[in-house]
């Protein structure tokens, strides 16, 4: 009976692979967006100013940097968690794949997240005549709160390295 549940146990890993494959749905979302975002630009390119061109082209980035995002979690997740991803030595295979643990994944998926708040609390102060004081003061308590978290989970895994 025990091998029987801990079989099962096991394979039940693969209930992971089709939210992985849906990542890959929302990663093609991301992209459909992105070029939305282009689409929109070109025609008032000659039109806008330059505040409001630096506006799109940190939207951008902010898709680009959640498209890295969502790929980084998706094979390492995959990698991790359901199968290792075997690909022939031609292939364009990357550098990093197989070598990111859950601890590291952790650290890249908190630093990836105050790149993101970043560049929204970037974008939120190049509006800031737009938005209330205490709105902005928000924001940026919850960007050092996002700051905060990454750090500290920097530190506990090198705390918990050593020991």
């Amino acid at each position: 009976m025990e091998s029987t549940v801990e079989r099962l146990f096991y394979a039940s890993r693969w209930l992971l692979a089709p939210i992985y494959l849906g990542l890959t749905l929302a990663l093609l979302a991301l992209g459909i967006k992105f070029f939305q975002e282009i689409l929109h630009l070109f025609p008032h390119l000659l039109e806008i100013s330059e505040s409001e061109l630096v506006l799109v082209i940190l939207a951008l980035v902010d898709i680009a940097l959640v498209g890295g995002l969502i790929v980084m979690v998706m094979f390492s997740g995959y990698e991790n968690f359901v199968s290792r991803i075997e690909l022939d030595d031609g292939s364009d295979k990357l550098d990093w794949l197989g070598k990111l643990d859950a601890g590291t994944l952790k650290t890249k998926v908190a630093a990836s997240i105050v790149a993101i708040s970043s560049i929204h609390l970037l974008r939120v102060f190049l509006n800031a005549e737009q938005i209330a004081n205490g709105k902005l003061l928000w924001y940026v308590a919850i960007h050092l709160t996002f700051v905060i978290s990454a750090v500290g989970m920097v530190a506990l895994d090198r705390w918990g390295a050593r020991h």
